[in-house]
C-alpha cells in the first residue's frame, strides 16, 4: 500500500463527494414526494388508482435499477414528442437522467414501507381521533402521518442507506461521482485497491453518518419505546 498515493486518491474521491450527495439528496427527496403520491394512490378507494400503483410498485421493485437508469438515459430520446418537447433540455443532462431513475425506483420501494407504516396503526387510535371530530387531512397531520412515519423509520432508514449506494450506478451514465471517479482513476493508475478501498471508506462514513442521524430521530420520535433503566436512581 502506497500511503502517499492513497492519500492523494482520497483528496480526489473526496472532491467528488458533492456530487454524490446531490444525486442522494434529491432523489431521496423527489422519490420520498412520489412515495406519498403512490401511497395514497395505493389505498384509495379508486380501483383504477389502486391498479395503477400496485403496477408502478410491481415494475420499479421487479426490475434492476440499471435497467431502468439505462431505459431512461437512452430511451428518452428515442420518442419524438418527448425530444423536441420543452423538457428535452434538462432529460438529456445524465445528471437529470440519474435523479429521475434514482428516485423513480426509490418511490416504489418507500410507498411499500409507508404503506406497512399506515397499516401498523391501531384500529381503536384511528376510532378515538374520530370520535371527537377529527377527519381528512387533520386526521392524516395528527394520527395518520405521524404515527405511520415512526412505524416506518427503520425499514426507510434501510433504504435511505441503499440509495446512498445505489448513486454508484450513476456514473455508467457519465455523472461523475465518487465511483465513477474511482474508476477513471484506476484506468490511469491501474491501482484498484488503493482506489477502491479509498471508495469504500467514504461510501462507510457517508452511511455511518447517515444512520446515526436516523437512529438519533427514530429516539426523538419515539420516547415511549425506550427501555426503563434497570437500576432506577432513587429520588431524594
Amino acid at each position: 500500500m502506497d500511503i502517499d498515493f492513497m492519500i492523494s486518491t482520497m483528496k480526489t474521491l473526496l472532491a467528488a463527494l458533492p456530487m454524490t450527495l446531490a444525486l442522494f439528496a434529491l432523489s431521496v427527496f423527489f422519490g420520498g414526494i412520489l412515495a406519498l403520491v403512490i401511497v395514497w394512490m395505493r389505498v384509495s378507494g379508486n380501483a383504477a388508482a389502486r391498479n395503477f400503483a400496485k403496477g408502478y410498485i410491481f415494475i420499479f421493485r421487479g426490475s434492476p435499477l440499471l435497467i431502468q437508469m439505462f431505459l431512461i438515459f437512452y430511451g428518452l430520446g428515442q420518442f419524438g414528442f418527448i425530444r423536441y418537447s420543452f423538457l428535452w433540455p434538462a432529460l438529456r443532462e445524465p445528471f437529470v437522467c440519474a435523479v429521475l431513475s434514482l428516485a423513480l425506483c426509490t418511490a416504489g420501494y418507500s410507498a411499500e414501507i409507508f404503506r406497512f407504516g399506515l397499516r401498523a396503526i391501531p384500529a381503536k387510535e384511528i376510532e378515538a381521533a374520530r370520535s371527537i371530530g377529527m377527519s381528512g387531512f387533520l386526521l392524516t397531520r395528527r394520527i395518520l402521518a405521524p404515527i405511520a412515519f415512526r412505524h416506518a423509520l427503520p425499514a426507510y432508514s434501510t433504504e435511505v442507506v441503499m440509495m446512498v449506494k445505489s448513486t454508484a450506478l450513476a456514473s455508467l451514465v457519465t455523472v461523475w461521482e465518487v465511483t465513477g471517479v474511482a474508476q477513471r482513476l484506476i484506468a490511469q493508475t491501474y491501482r484498484t485497491m488503493e482506489v477502491f478501498l479509498c471508495a469504500a471508506i467514504i461510501y462507510l462514513l457517508l452511511n455511518f453518518l447517515i444512520l446515526q442521524a436516523m437512529s438519533l430521530l427514530e429516539y426523538k420520535l419515539t420516547p415511549h419505546r425506550r427501555a426503563a433503566p434497570l437500576f432506577p436512581v432513587p429520588q431524594r
